[in-house]
C-alpha cells in the first residue's frame, strides 16, 4: 500500500469525469488499497480516484466515526445512486482536496447504490446520514464536480483563491 499525494483544487483532473472501470485488475486492487491507505492517513470518510490523479470511476469511504468500532472500509467501482429520498440533509462538508474549509451543502438523506466491488460482484446498499453524505460527495467527484460547485459563486471563488494560496505556499516550501 502507498500513499498517495492528494490533488489541491484547483487542478483541471478534479473536473474530469472520470471512466467506467471495465473489469478488476491487479491495478484496481493496487489503486483501492492505496486509496483506503491514503483516506485514513488524512484522515478522511471518503476518496476518489480522481483525487489522486487517477480517471476511474471509483472511490473508498468509510463513515464509521466511533474510535471504539470496528472500521468499515467500502471500495465502490462504478457506483451509481439509483433511489435517493425526498428529504433533504444539511451537512458541513470538507474535502480532502479542499484542505481547512467547509461549507453546509444540502443533499438527499438517503440514497441506494449500486456498484461493483472488488469481488467482481454487483452490490447494492441503502445509505444515510454521514455515509450517504459521504457516497453522493465522491459520486460527484467521478462526475468532475466539487461539494463547493454546490455553495454560491461568491464563497466558491473566496475559497478558490485560499486554495491557490495555499498552492502557491507549498510550493514555496518545496523549493
Amino acid at each position: 500500500m502507498t500513499i498517495r499525494p492528494i490533488l489541491i483544487h484547483p487542478d483541471p483532473r478534479l473536473k474530469k469525469v472520470t471512466d467506467p472501470v471495465a473489469r478488476i485488475t491487479p491495478e484496481i486492487e493496487t489503486l483501492a488499497a492505496d486509496l483506503l491507505a491514503t483516506m485514513y492517513d488524512a484522515p478522511g470518510v471518503g476518496l476518489a480516484a480522481p483525487q489522486v490523479g487517477v480517471l476511474s470511476r471509483m472511490f473508498v469511504m468509510d463513515a464509521q466515526r466511533d474510535p471504539q468500532a470496528e472500521p468499515q472500509p467500502m471500495v465502490l467501482i462504478n457506483p451509481e445512486i439509483t433511489w435517493e429520498s425526498d428529504e433533504l440533509n444539511v451537512y458541513e462538508e470538507g474535502c480532502l482536496s479542499i484542505p481547512e474549509q467547509y461549507a453546509e451543502v444540502t443533499r438527499p438523506a438517503a440514497v441506494r447504490v449500486s456498484w461493483l466491488g472488488l469481488d467482481g460482484k454487483t452490490h447494492e446498499r441503502d445509505f444515510d446520514g454521514l455515509w450517504a453524505t459521504c457516497a453522493q460527495h465522491e459520486i460527484d467527484h467521478l462526475d468532475g464536480v466539487l461539494f463547493i460547485d454546490h455553495i454560491s459563486a461568491m464563497r466558491r471563488q473566496m475559497i478558490t483563491r485560499k486554495m491557490v494560496k495555499l498552492k502557491r505556499d507549498r510550493a514555496r516550501e518545496m523549493g
